[in-house]
C-alpha cells in the first residue's frame, strides 16, 4: 500500500468475470485496477470512476465518491460489487475494581 492511499472506511469486494472475488480497500488499489487489468473497453463509468479515484488521491473528491463511481463501472462491466457490512465492534463493559476484605 503507497503512503498517499486513501483508505475506504468500508472495503468493496467485486466478483471477476472468471469468478474469482477480489477486495479493495483504499482508492490506489481500485485506480491500479481500473487502469491495468480492467477487462473490457473503457465505458462511460470507466472514466467517471479513473477521474474520481485521481481527484481522491489528491484530496480533492471525497474517497466515499470515488467509492461509488468505481462500484458504478464495476456494474457496468457486468462485475458484481458488494460493499462490505458495517463491523460491529462489541462494546466493552468497564470493569470493576475487585473488592478487597478490609484487613483486621
Amino acid at each position: 500500500m503507497p503512503l498517499n492511499d486513501v483508505l475506504w472506511t468500508r472495503p468493496v469486494t467485486v466478483r471477476l468475470q472468471c469468478g474469482l472475488e477480489r477486495t479493495f480497500t483504499g482508492v490506489y488499489d481500485a485506480l491500479d485496477f481500473l487502469e491495468n487489468e480492467w477487462p473490457l473497453g473503457h465505458g462511460e463509468r470507466h472514466q467517471r470512476a479513473v477521474k474520481t479515484c485521481r481527484g481522491a488521491l489528491n484530496r480533492v473528491i471525497a474517497p466515499l465518491i470515488a467509492r461509488e463511481a468505481f462500484m458504478a463501472a464495476c456494474v457496468e462491466a457486468g462485475m458484481q460489487a458488494v460493499v462490505a457490512p458495517w463491523q460491529v465492534q462489541a462494546t466493552r463493559r468497564p470493569v470493576r475494581p475487585t473488592r478487597v476484605a478490609a484487613l483486621r
